[in-house]
């Protein structure tokens, strides 16, 4: 059995005595998909952070295979769009690439026509294709997608899903995903971690394929590609931060040293 891309033991993040995350542990192994939701705020990006090493978590542990090789895709790009670039351009911005090596990904995300135009000339869509190739371009072992699919409508959050799904099979990467969305996730997805300031729980999705209200509204292509994530908290966060639990008792927070269970638990799904 290979060894896990990266791995988080309980791990949690601390900043000026404040908790951004706790308590959270997951793995991705080579080819398998893992996809990171709660709502803004909770922690997801923390959370990759400190997975990539970005950060280094303040309690709990995060390993990394030697010389992990990791392409990623951020949720926005800031570019200077005053200043004029070209997609080749980009392609090589902080990476030494061949001209095959420039080609080749983007003719698998499908936009190798955009190679001489401009950045700021493409669509949201068009730009996340090419943002993908660069991501793709050196063959990465782990790939992190952070919420690659917002602000497409649903056809073209499947064919976003489609293609990362194919470029999964190709390369045998494995892929950590950070979603905006807290019910509908890829289907492709091996597990679902759920945070919102610790890890509220984690499972498996439930294919939309199997559920005829998706089918109905979206069709079979669609429901193919998406899955619903079903919730399995022990707990409620209240408006003003405090929690409530199964026995009904409130308290600051669930982390481990409130005396409560903090909500590791697998998901019936």
């Amino acid at each position: 059995m290979s060894h896990p891309l990266i791995k988080l033991e309980n791990a949690g993040l601390s900043v000026q005595n404040r908790w951004l995350v706790r308590g959270v542990s997951f793995l991705v192994n080579p080819g398998e998909i893992v996809t990171l939701i709660g709502p803004n705020g909770s922690g997801k990006s923390t959370t990759a952070k400190m997975a990539l090493g970005i950060s280094s978590p303040s309690e709990g542990k995060a390993l990394r295979a030697p010389d992990l090789q990791v392409g990623y895709v951020p949720q926005r790009l800031n570019i200077d769009w005053t200043l004029p670039l070209t997609v080749r351009r980009f392609m090589c911005l902080t990476q030494k690439l061949s001209s095959m090596e420039i080609v080749t990904p983007l003719e698998r995300t499908g936009v190798a026509h955009l190679l001489d135009h401009d950045i700021h000339s493409l669509s949201g869509g068009e730009l996340q294709r090419v943002l993908l190739s660069r991501a793709i371009a050196l063959k990465p072992d782990l790939l992190v997608l952070d919420e690659p699919v917002q602000g497409v409508d649903i056809n073209g959050e499947i064919e976003m899903y489609n293609l990362i799904l194919a470029i999964r099979n190709e390369l045998n990467c494995g892929v950590l995903m950070i979603s905006h969305d807290l019910h509908l996730v890829m289907a492709a997805t091996d597990q679902v971690v759920c945070l919102n300031g610790h890890m509220c729980c984690n499972g498996t999705p439930v294919a939309v394929a199997e559920t005829d209200e998706y089918k109905h509204l979206f069709g079979n292509r669609v429901a193919a590609g998406l899955a619903v994530y079903q919730h399995s908290h022990d707990h409620e966060h209240l408006p003003d931060g405090s929690v409530r639990h199964a026995d009904g008792s409130v308290t600051d927070h669930c982390h481990p040293d409130d005396g409560h269970h903090h909500g590791q638990e697998k998901s019936d799904a």
